[in-house]
């Protein structure tokens, strides 16, 4: 059984070597997640680092599943930066190692990063994924809600374009 666990930056920093394999094997993988192929772990650090200074600075969550002590997946939550926003956050970057799919975890890594959310007092959250993608047939089973495709939104890792679809979710503490 995997053990999910929000992380502050001490953890997250600890965490970025495990992360970055995960990111990579994504987007080697084929998810549409910002990045391009080829892609190694090392290309990861940077976004990374990025992320570790938000959770330190309070404007991202982070959370982890990891198997017999090895992180295999990641999903954040990223707190709306504007005032007449206080109430929303969007959620990033769901990630499992293909080695560790079927499982259930991104299911557990969802329910965690929710609550977590909704105990900053996030109760809007909202994502965009690739459209026709694994990853998208996942959010309706969990309760998003589909708000809508933008066609030729990003590009998938090996260059062609790809549309992507909102979806938006209410959460309660």
């Amino acid at each position: 059984m995997p053990a999910i666990r929000i992380l502050n930056a001490t953890e997250a920093r600890a965490a970025i070597p495990d992360l970055c394999e995960v990111l990579a094997d994504c987007v080697e993988g084929g998810a549409s997640v910002g990045f391009m192929q080829p892609y190694a772990a090392a290309d990861a650090l940077p976004y990374w680092q990025g992320v570790v200074e938000s959770v330190e600075a309070g404007a991202n969550l982070l959370a982890i599943a990891e198997i017999d002590g090895r992180v295999v997946g990641t999903v954040q939550v990223g707190f709306a930066s504007m005032p007449n926003q206080p109430h929303r956050g969007d959620l990033k970057k769901l990630l499992v190692h293909r080695s560790a799919r079927g499982t259930g975890i991104a299911r557990l890594l969802m329910e965690a990063i929710e609550q977590e959310a909704a105990r900053h007092g996030k109760h809007l959250l909202v994502l965009d994924t690739a459209t026709g993608s694994d990853a998208e047939a996942i959010y309706p089973r969990l309760g998003w809600e589909r708000a809508g495709v933008i066609p030729d939104y990003a590009l998938w890792p090996d260059g062609g374009y790809c549309a992507t679809t909102l979806f938006y979710k209410r959460v309660a503490a």
